[in-house]
């Protein structure tokens, strides 16, 4: 029998890390479609912490609506406690990760800072083989974002932010640049570019240089030396892990009929100047995919491609891990060990 509480990190209210609390909330309500998770560790990523503070980015139209007390966090990795009647392929005792309903819940509906949380069984997949916990839990968003940018959207909806469809580009012999290489994006970006068959350039300070080459980096890039917009030109693709209005300082960098891929692009003004040089410039909203997932798992499985933990909080400090966060500088994932 399933307890009727647990434990959850929520909030009542926006603001800073202060505002996370670790305290009692009802277990999740299991719909059809959707299988119950215990929770063994939870990813931390930027849109928890935009959520958290009210999302104070994005013009007052764009806020999300919430309804207090809320939870945050998508990326959860754990063990399967229940499954409702219509779920095939999954059962009790399956170990899985997943990017929880997301960008559907931007509201505050994925609620991945918890003991418990239910999911769409469309957006599961099973635990990757010599992966743990914490390192599969620190995998979706990030990997997910690296994928449906550089190889394969996986879904056909559109982005608010640009008319047209985001479409990947082939990268077998071409020469990436990945700005901010080292943190969560950034990390798998190198490695999923390396993979199929570019030459990666890895912009990171010097201190991440040892790291950023054992992932297969090519070349790096140290920004607090260089501004890298002064030194390359004629690149295939620059991926911007960083993003924002600075995105467009790339664009005299790429060749014509390049491409930029901003991760975060609120902010671009370089529309004109990216037409004058028939620069590409494209993003796409990550969404959760049960699937990709899957497929992914297999290349995590075989250590093809790497999680890289910068450092792990007990699900009952997330307040500290997002301190962390604010701070700046990670190199890879925090990650929230629901077990400790």
């Amino acid at each position: 029998m399933l307890p009727k509480m647990m434990k959850a990190v929520q909030q009542h209210e926006f603001g800073g890390p202060d505002v996370l609390r670790y305290e009692d909330a009802p277990m999740p309500v299991l719909r059809g479609g959707e299988v119950l998770v215990r929770v063994h560790a939870v990813g931390i990523n930027p849109p928890d912490w935009y959520l958290r503070d009210g999302y104070k980015m994005l013009p007052p139209e764009w806020q999300p609506k919430v309804a207090f007390p809320l939870v945050l966090g998508t990326d959860i990795s754990g063990v399967i406690e229940a499954v409702a009647e219509d779920v095939e392929g999954f059962s009790i005792g399956d170990e899985v990760y997943a990017m929880v309903r997301f960008p559907t819940g931007l509201a505050g509906n994925s609620r991945g800072y918890a003991q418990y949380v239910s999911v769409p069984a469309e957006e599961i997949a099973l635990k990757p083989d010599r992966v743990d916990h914490v390192h599969a839990a620190s995998a979706p968003m990030s990997l997910l974002t690296a994928w449906q940018f550089l190889v394969d959207l996986g879904h056909d909806e559109p982005n608010p932010l640009q008319s047209n469809t985001h479409v990947p580009v082939a990268l077998d012999g071409k020469t990436v640049l990945v700005n901010g290489a080292a943190g969560g994006v950034g990390h798998f970006a190198v490695q999923v570019a390396k993979l199929k068959g570019a030459r990666v350039i890895a912009v990171a300070s010097g201190r991440h240089e040892t790291l950023l080459r054992d992932l297969g980096a090519d070349d790096i890039f140290d920004y607090t030396k260089t501004a890298p917009e002064d030194v390359f030109r004629d690149l295939d693709l620059v991926v911007d892990a960083v993003g924002g209005p600075a995105t467009e300082r790339f664009l005299r960098t790429i060749k014509r009929g390049g491409a930029l891929f901003p991760v975060f692009p609120l902010g671009f003004s370089g529309t004109e100047e990216a037409n004058q040089r028939a620069v590409t410039v494209s993003a796409t909203q990550v969404r959760s995919n049960g699937a990709q997932l899957a497929e992914l798992g297999r290349l995590l499985s075989t250590g093809a491609i790497r999680p890289v933990i910068d450092s792990t909080y007990p699900l009952a400090n997330a307040n500290e891990a997002h301190a962390r966060a604010a701070r700046g500088h990670i190199q890879g994932k925090l990650v929230l060990e629901a077990s400790r």
